[in-house]
């Protein structure tokens, strides 16, 4: 079952024209800006989530932009430990943000209500349900968390001061839950602003290319179980009221029962089953007007592929997770989708190009207006391997066939290009076919797709969460091997994820590996491509040969971006045996790259 179930009328209308519940209201301290704190609106099952409203102090109805989110509507990002470094970044890239605004109302991945509400905008920031001040049981999104935030919609659609459309903002989480809630077409909502966010739980979120990512633990436990409602241990502060903002505390053992960790659950749904099926927003319902801006290393493309919005648009950006969601130039393209689809502005918006890109050079990137997505005009480039020369190229029937063997648990093989004699440009989505065999019944590939210097040094690149990243990175357990052709194309394979398909030991499989993000990149004359091949992590540890160091990392981990897939259960016995790829003749292996021919 996917997320179409639409909010009852009867009760929505129940809820839309109740009189709001009494809130605290507190000085805002910002001069023109009225602070509603804690206000608790009522949810179909009778559990009240508390929402912080921030509203012009004049008189009349505006629209309303929400989020909702695990975070803590009350946790200053400057204050909380968990976003030290995001804080010291955003301050770093932008010295003058708090004189804009007294930033004491940025929380993290939402957007600043007082560059909005001086702009005529109610800015509505909620608890989910089991973090922050709302109680019940923490489930991130899930299907009741959905409803919850499609009731929210609802109410604010029918308060006296809203015009009675609202759009949603923010980014990551709060970019997520955008696409699910907008599937169930909730009464009022108008626009949504998805920066960053994951469309597809399975692929994106719990498994890549069938292989379990652990790393969401570190997330759990570091950013969303301290705000869990009750957590009377957390060291966030309340920046509102002083103490804690998570309410009254509860046991340890009722904390535990009232939160729905997400990697053991994960691991008990190895497959994409009804449980993912469930959180998977049904793309052909959401039909109202779409941003949604991506990142090359971070999530990407496929909310935007899958609306059936009418009215949408695609920005690809580099960059890391959260300062570009803040800089002048991201408030003004918001304000300018905002200003159009909830307030009527005639400012021209419609006439924006479809889709943007920004190309990445190894020394910087520029903006690049494009009519569609994969980009017109691609033409997709198979360059072939070759294991007796560890080469690669896109000359047909170069590579001589031959077989080599990696330790699963190894390096692997890289297979590496001549110089480009010429600048040349990749733009789009990017795939490897692989004729693999292992001494085992499964194997587990990670492939990196690297730019290599003239001295040989690696290329790295800002990902959304990590300084250093390749140009892309693709994975695939290959019990998990089987391609749906109905929805595949040779850039964009897709694997059902639906049962496991175990290796004869020794015999060859064709097999595509996943790769959930797009790539761009102009190559200079000089540079080479790298593809590596292995059966495990790819990263770079210490001592990389690269062009500048990594400055962070997580913890006992040198893997590249902050989500790792090496789950600490695998079993070496089955993921670490000897594992072959073969290329040439029949078996020809190749990296598929998005050609983009210069334009004149």
């Amino acid at each position: 079952m996917r997320l179409t179930r639409l909010v009852p009328l009867a009760l929505a209308l129940s809820i839309a024209f109740a009189q709001p519940a009494l809130a605290e209201r507190v000085d805002s301290g910002v001069p023109g800006m009225i602070f509603d704190h804690d206000v608790p609106v009522t949810m179909t099952d009778d559990l009240k989530l508390r929402v912080n409203i921030y509203r012009p102090d004049k008189p009349g109805r505006y629209p309303v932009l929400m989020l909702m989110g695990p975070y803590g509507k009350d946790t200053r990002l400057a204050d909380a430990p968990a976003y030290k470094t995001s804080w010291a970044k955003l301050i770093a890239k932008y010295p003058d943000l708090c004189k804009q605004s007294s930033c004491r109302y940025i929380r993290f991945e939402a957007p600043d209500p007082e560059r909005w509400v001086p702009n005529g905008y109610v800015v509505i920031h909620a608890d989910v349900r089991g973090a922050g001040a709302s109680p019940g049981v923490l489930d991130p999104m899930s299907p009741r968390e959905t409803e919850d935030y499609a009731t929210l919609i609802t109410w604010a659609a029918h308060q006296p001061w809203s015009t009675g459309k609202v759009g949603l903002l923010g980014t990551s989480f709060h970019a997520i839950n955008q696409y699910q809630v907008a599937a169930l077409q909730p009464k009022g909502l108008a626009a949504i602003l998805p920066w960053e966010g994951a469309f597809d739980p399975y692929r994106e979120i719990a498994y890549s290319g069938g292989i379990l990512n652990p790393a969401w633990q570190f997330w759990w436990d570091h950013q969303v179980v301290p705000n869990q409602n009750g957590n009377g241990e957390t060291s966030l502060i309340d920046s509102i009221g002083g103490g804690k903002d998570t309410g009254a505390p509860l046991s340890p053992e009722l904390l535990k029962k009232n939160r729905v960790a997400p990697v053991e659950t994960f691991a008990r749904h190895p497959f994409d089953d009804a449980y993912y099926r469930a959180l998977t927003a049904d793309g052909s319902r959401i039909t109202v007007p779409l941003l949604d801006v991506a990142n090359w290393a971070g999530w990407s493309t496929k909310g935007y592929l899958a609306a059936a919005s009418k009215s949408k648009w695609l920005r690809i950006e580099t960059g890391d997770h959260l300062t570009p969601f803040y800089s002048d130039e991201a408030l003004a393209l918001q304000k300018r989708f905002f200003d159009h689809y909830l307030k009527g502005v005639d400012n021209g918006w419609e006439k924006e190009a479809p889709v943007a890109v920004e190309v990445r050079r190894p020394d910087g990137a520029t903006w690049r207006e494009e009519t569609a997505w994969p980009l017109p005009g691609t033409r997709w480039e198979r360059w072939y391997l070759d294991n007796a020369s560890g080469t690669m190229s896109p000359t047909v029937g170069v590579a001589t066939a031959a077989e080599k063997s990696y330790p699963g648990a190894g390096d692997g093989l890289t297979f590496t290009s001549a110089p480009f004699a010429d600048e040349t440009e990749f733009t789009g989505p990017i795939a490897v076919r692989l004729w693999v065999s292992s001494s085992t019944a499964d194997m587990d590939i990670f492939a990196a797709v690297r730019l290599i210097d003239p001295e040989g040094r690696d290329v790295v690149f800002t990902g959304n969460s990590d300084p250093n990243v390749p140009l892309g990175q693709g994975y695939l357990r290959v019990s998990h091997r089987a391609i749906d052709p109905a929805r595949s194309t040779e850039y964009a394979p897709f694997h059902p994820h639906l049962a496991s398909e175990p290796m004869i030991p020794a015999q060859l499989y064709p097999v595509d590996v996943e790769f959930t993000n797009p790539t761009s990149i102009v190559i200079p004359k000089g540079y080479r491509l790298a593809l590596t091949i292995q059966g495990k992590d790819f990263g770079y540890g210490p001592g990389a040969n690269i062009v500048h160091a990594k400055d962070y990392e997580l913890p006992d981990s040198n893997n590249s971006g902050l989500y790792y897939l090496a789950h600490p259960n695998r079993d070496p016995a089955l993921y670490g045996g000897t594992d072959t790829v073969a290329t040439g003749g029949e078996h020809a292996s190749y990296l598929l790259m998005p050609y983009i021919p210069r334009r004149q």
